[in-house]
């Protein structure tokens, strides 16, 4: 009886559907996409790579020691006395061990710089949305998110209009 009454609430549904979503204008948006791929954003993505760029520069020529002494130790181990052997494993590992906190540590500045860049540019993103909602007369916004949105006609997104109108009050 219940799954009977469940089954025509869901075929209710189904025909009611075309006409509710003809009433609304539901769009997605990716946020973070829109304003990181704005002209103000992308001045402040490449000031911050440069920023960045010793360090960066410094965990490469760490990779590319790192890399050396392994090709030494592969090529000259058979030679090498034993004590020789263990000192260069132990200066891989430590080397290794500093790499990776070296690169944990850039990623962290690089999602911390990105986060500024979001707040920095948030209440532009705020305006220029709300304009959008006011001109297009939008109803819903749904995050265009593939983990939370399962299907959106691109036609639908209104990321690139929104990085348009940011680019626009940039100028």
């Amino acid at each position: 009886m219940f799954n009977k009454l469940i089954r025509t609430a869901l075929v209710a549904l189904f025909f009611l559907a075309p006409a509710v979503s003809a009433e609304m204008k539901i769009v997605v948006l990716d946020p973070q996409a829109a304003i990181l791929t704005s002209d103000e954003a992308q001045l402040l993505i490449e000031a911050a790579q440069k920023e960045l760029q010793p360090e960066i520069d410094e965990l490469r020529t760490m990779q590319e020691d790192i890399q050396a002494l392994q090709e030494k130790l592969q090529k000259d181990g058979e030679v090498m006395s034993e004590s020789e052997r263990r000192k260069a494993l132990k200066d891989i590992e430590s080397m290794g061990t500093d790499l990776q906190f070296g690169s944990q540590k850039l990623q962290k500045e690089n999602q911390d710089r990105v986060q500024e860049i979001l707040q920095s540019l948030g209440p532009k993103f705020q305006k220029v949305l709300n304009d959008l909602i006011q001109i297009d007369q939008i109803d819903l916004i749904l995050p265009a998110n593939p983990n939370q949105l399962l299907y959106a006609n691109p036609k639908h997104d209104i990321s690139r209009r929104v990085t348009e109108k940011l680019n626009e009050q940039s100028e």
